[in-house]
């Protein structure tokens, strides 16, 4: 569903200063269902599935190009390391992992080609055996990506800028009305709340490792 608001985000070009946006990308779950069947008892439900595609115009008309995409797959991995990779429970208004609405943890994350792939753990919280009793049932959630970022109109797209940074992953009912939307003025310089000082400069690390270094050219 196309809102005002992203509408707004359409008409963002690369002649207009980029500005930060809450944005939110939903796809459905696609999960291995040989991991609920072949659960040992007493033990956590796992599920291998994909979370989100790079270098692909989405239902939201945005593309995330695969090399920033892929840099942040190595951010969020600091937090899948530290324990520290919640998601909720249905959609948030807010960058930050609210922890009484936390059902799952994902504890791997890795790209095949232009396909995020995760590894989650649903939790033995109130809202992880919501969506356990969900998936054992045979339900089938989406899933929802949260980022803050800013997007460029190129080639009748929005595309993602190198300033992504993602927050989490939550499991959803269907898309938000509201996919994407300017963050306050007063907040617009704020470090997001998720990030210790460890994490940026894990992230300044990654972002210089991804960054491409020019060829010299033959004299």
């Amino acid at each position: 569903m196309t809102t005002p608001e992203d509408n707004k985000a359409t008409t963002i070009n690369s002649t207009q200063p980029k500005k930060m946006m809450f944005l939110k990308e939903f796809a459905s779950f696609e999960y291995d269902e040989a991991d609920v069947k072949t659960r040992e008892p007493n033990k956590p439900l796992i599920l291998k599935g994909i979370l989100q595609r790079a270098n692909a115009l989405n239902q939201n008309g945005r593309v995330y190009p695969k090399d920033i995409l892929e840099r942040e797959i190595r951010n969020y991995d600091k937090l899948i390391r530290e324990n520290r990779a919640f998601g909720e429970l249905d959609h948030a208004a807010e960058p930050i992992v609210n922890m009484k609405n936390v059902s799952h943890m994902i504890k791997e994350i890795w790209m095949e080609g232009d396909t995020v792939y995760g590894r989650v753990q649903i939790l033995d919280t109130p809202c992880g055996q919501i969506i356990k009793a969900i998936i054992e049932a045979g339900g089938k959630p989406g899933i929802s990506s949260r980022a803050l970022g800013s997007l460029v109109r190129e080639n009748n797209a929005n595309v993602v800028q190198d300033d992504l940074q993602i927050i989490c992953w939550d499991f959803v009912s269907e898309p938000s009305t509201q996919q994407a939307f300017m963050l306050p003025e007063s907040k617009q310089l704020v470090i997001p709340v998720h990030l210790t000082k460890a994490d940026l400069v894990d992230r300044a690390a990654n972002t210089l490792l991804s960054m491409k270094v020019p060829s010299r050219r033959s004299k």
